[in-house]
């Protein structure tokens, strides 16, 4: 009797847990607003073609394929469609916006002020200071990002914002990526970078 009643209340759990999941909110992923086939699939190769585990990603992204530049906020992704007409070239850019939202759902204050450090920057986000570009945390740790785990020569990121790029050589970048926010950091030790 008493096997019984354990089994019915692990049951009951179970249920309970499931029942849980499935209500809960969706976690994690994206989906696109606009853009063609062709530059959703530009989209999803520059995110395979990268080392990166996309996944610790916490929230959901929507990447909205529209003229008007690229640039990130909090859960949103605008990318221009004549930048994912240059095809693998436009790679390194969509990874420096997905970094954005490894800073934005996945890093906390701490870690903010010690990759302000460590990449050699004067302040994480715009503020006071006006600064360019490439003095910003924020912008040397998406870019770092992009090129630690697609170093290509396709990475338009590093041909373009150099500074930002290499504000830590790959290796380095890594290993504190890894014990940031643990070994969700890489999907493995090498990509193809071609």
């Amino acid at each position: 009797m008493a096997f019984a009643g354990l089994l019915a209340a692990a049951v009951f759990l179970a249920l309970a847990i499931v029942q849980a999941q499935a209500t809960a909110a969706p976690r994690g992923g994206f989906s696109f607003d606009g853009g063609s086939q062709r530059e959703r699939s530009t989209v999803r190769s520059a995110l395979e073609a990268s080392a990166f585990d996309w996944n610790v990603i916490a929230g959901h992204v929507t990447v909205h394929i529209a003229a008007g530049g690229c640039y990130a906020g909090k859960g949103q992704i605008w990318l221009d469609p004549q930048m994912l007409a240059q095809g693998r070239d436009a790679w390194g850019v969509i990874q420096h916006e997905f970094a954005h939202q490894v800073d934005y759902f996945v890093l906390d204050e701490r870690m903010r002020r010690e990759l302000t450090g460590v990449l050699g920057a004067k302040l994480w986000w715009p503020g006071a200071g006006s600064f360019r570009h490439d003095a910003y945390g924020a912008e040397r740790f998406a870019s770092t990002l992009a090129w630690a785990y697609w170093p290509s020569p396709h990475n338009s990121v590093y041909r373009r914002a150099h500074a930002e790029a290499t504000a830590m050589p790959v290796l380095k970048f890594r290993r504190l990526m890894d014990a940031l926010i643990g070994s969700r950091a890489g999907r493995g030790a090498t990509k193809n970078p071609a």
